[in-house]
């Protein structure tokens, strides 16, 4: 195993790819790249880089080959599913779906649910929690100004809830503010009121350890790219029942247990969860990969944590001290988190910041709505903001570059000049060369 020494807390810690890239600047310069936008994707680990070297000689068609390498690829795949079901605190019955993302997740997850189902969740969650759910009987709560109202909010809406099946969607860690929601109380009111509960764990599952048995809860979907294997796959994870009852989520082969030939139709006998749902050939590659990244993070959690605590309390202590800047809070600025901020800083426009972030100094950040629209519009003036998120590829120099370059942006201003282009600000004379692979 790779490891690398944290220059903030001296502990060993996984080794992301990349962690040495040197990007241009303006004015002819190269630096190291700065990136704080690990809420968005985070970087590959080392250790999954690897692990996907190593499988590809023997990549193949997963299930009903009879080569070698296939039956290897097969082997690779399944075990893949011990993996994330170990990660998660899952049960040994429930089924692990490899899906594309969270938003595929959880899309599939609606896709399942019985009819009539009622579903209830607060309206600040990202939109792949917020819009999957149709029907007359979603219902979105306004989220509360306190963590420890959320649940009594819940409890008030399910008691008004439709008799029938009840699911209850809930965030693990805001991806605007980062911080965690309540799950375990939520959890504990749904189950009062006969309702399952759906984790999305994308923000979570990165930085803190996710136990469904623990927290009660039936279903959690993760994203790969956010969990340092960026090789386009994720997870649903939960109860079988509603995933074996429901119809496919995509028709095609792998799906099928049985296709027979009835004249005027095709009669068809669809396989059990969770080969019901990955119709079409699986992405080995990348069930291997997010498999690795959760092997390798559920042996390190106690160095990701200090590593992360050290680095937040770093940032929220410099963004406190540049002028103007505002942090955006659900719960306010106490309430435990994980690496994520998000902030305001006066007037200026976030794009405008971000851009010159990047031009200027080599730093990378994410500004806008961040698939929150709701949440930011409710936090932050004129609905868009600046956020800046840690991970294992985040220094203390990246931090107190960030801080010194915003700085100097809001009390200074920019160096170059900028201009908006297709409804985003960029240098009006950009010279830095793009990588080779890209001319």
């Amino acid at each position: 195993m790779t490891i690398a020494v944290s220059p903030v807390v001296g502990v060993g810690l996984p080794r992301v790819v990349g962690a040495s890239l040197r990007v241009p600047v303006l004015g002819g310069e190269r630096v190291e790249y700065a990136n704080l936008d690990h809420a968005a994707s985070a970087p590959c680990l080392e250790q999954v880089r690897d692990a996907v070297d190593e499988l590809l000689p023997w990549y193949a068609s997963v299930h009903r080959g009879a080569g070698f390498a296939s039956q290897v690829s097969t082997r690779v795949y399944e075990q893949a599913r011990d993996s994330v079901r170990r990660f998660l605190g899952a049960r040994a019955t429930d089924a692990v779906v490899f899906v594309r993302n969270s938003t595929d997740g959880l899309n599939l997850l609606a896709r399942c649910l019985p009819r009539h189902t009622a579903v209830v969740l607060f309206d600040t969650d990202h939109h792949a929690a917020l819009l999957p759910w149709r029907g007359p009987h979603v219902r979105r709560l306004r989220t509360p100004g306190s963590a420890a109202a959320a649940p009594l909010e819940l409890d008030r809406a399910l008691r008004e809830a439709p008799v029938g099946p009840r699911l209850v969607v809930v965030t693990g860690a805001s991806n605007v503010t980062g911080e965690l929601w309540p799950v375990a109380e939520l959890a504990r009111v749904a189950r009062r009121h006969g309702a399952r509960v759906a984790l999305d764990a994308a923000q979570l599952a990165p930085h803190r350890p996710v136990d469904l048995r623990e927290l009660d809860v039936d279903y959690a979907v993760l994203s790969g790219h956010k969990l340092y294997a960026p090789f386009g796959a994720g997870a649903l994870v939960g109860r079988s029942d509603w995933l074996q009852a429901a119809e496919p989520y995509l028709l095609g082969g792998g799906a099928t247990a049985r296709v027979t030939d009835r004249g005027d139709r095709l009669a068809v006998a669809w396989s059990g969860a969770p080969e019901r749902h990955e119709a079409g050939t699986p992405n080995v590659v990348g069930a291997h990969a997010l498999a690795t990244a959760c092997d390798v993070l559920g042996r390190h959690w106690e160095q990701v944590a200090a590593h992360e605590r050290v680095l937040l309390e770093r940032l929220r202590d410099g963004l406190r001290s540049v002028p103007g800047v505002e942090e955006l809070a659900l719960f306010g600025p106490d309430h435990d988190r994980v690496g994520v901020v998000s902030f305001t800083a006066g007037a200026q426009d976030p794009g405008y910041l971000a851009a010159a972030l990047s031009a200027e100094h080599g730093i990378g950040v994410r500004d806008g709505a961040f698939c929150a629209h709701v949440a930011v519009a409710r936090l932050a003036p004129g609905g868009r903001a600046l956020r800046a998120s840690v991970g294992l590829g985040t220094t203390a120099e990246h931090v107190d570059r960030f801080v010194a370059a915003l700085r100097s942006l809001v009390t200074e201003g920019s160096r170059w000049e900028y201009e908006r282009q297709d409804g985003r600000w960029v240098p009006r004379e950009d010279p830095r060369p793009l990588p080779p692979f890209l001319r």
